[in-house]
């Protein structure tokens, strides 16, 4: 059998892939680490593997804030809200969140 050690990690083209894949991320990353002469690829698969979570987090708060607007303007399209539930929606956003996360 070839292949496959890693969930096929090779095979990754965008970070939807890395994300389903970060379990054998962390892996590959461990296994070059314990090669003791591949360095240079363990530190910057560990490097991507805290890019990925920096971006997760960072992603989940933005959700967290535009959740509402996205569902008003959803339901505003698909005729469940009028465009004042979604102004309502817009307006209680830029209420609470007046500065872009950090």
């Amino acid at each position: 059998m070839s292949g496959g050690s890693y969930d096929y990690l090779c095979h990754s083209w965008d970070l939807g892939d890395l994300l389903d894949k970060r379990g054998s991320l962390e892996e590959m990353s461990q296994a070059l680490a314990a090669l003791g002469y591949a360095q240079d690829a363990a530190r910057e698969s560990e490097e991507l593997l805290v890019l990925l979570r920096q971006w997760e987090t960072r992603a989940d708060v933005r959700i967290k804030r535009l959740r509402d607007v996205w569902k008003a303007l959803e339901w505003w399209h698909s005729a469940d809200y009028d465009e004042d539930d979604f102004k309502a929606a817009l307006a209680k956003y830029r209420d609470t969140h007046t500065t872009p996360p950090g």
